[in-house]
């Protein structure tokens, strides 16, 4: 098992946890949306992090932006496989005739 596909039975599990004992479940009683905001305050971290070339703090952002993906997923009980199912399907094909095919 992967670490990836760790932290999402691990979030997973916390769904039903006490909001008070996890900040995960905490994160999820408050609703999709405010699991989504979480997930965009991180990508933005990370993006600055990035943008200043900032290599140290990317790599702690990047953890936090893939921890509030798996969450933001779990809120819209989306499983990280099918994420990952779709990532499968994509492997061998272009960027542009992937991106051609959505239309």
């Amino acid at each position: 098992m992967t670490p990836l596909s760790r932290l999402a039975a691990t979030v997973e599990a916390r769904k039903t946890a006490d909001p008070d004992s996890s900040w995960t479940a905490k994160l999820l009683a408050k609703g999709p949306e405010k699991c989504a905001e979480k997930f965009g305050e991180e990508a933005v971290e990370a993006i600055i992090a990035a943008a200043k070339n900032d290599r140290e703090n990317l790599v702690y952002e990047a953890a936090d932006v893939l921890y509030h993906l798996v969450v933001m997923l779990a809120a819209r009980d989306i499983p990280l496989d099918e994420v990952l199912a779709e990532l499968e399907r994509r492997e061998g094909t272009s960027g542009i005739a992937e991106k051609a095919a959505r239309g």
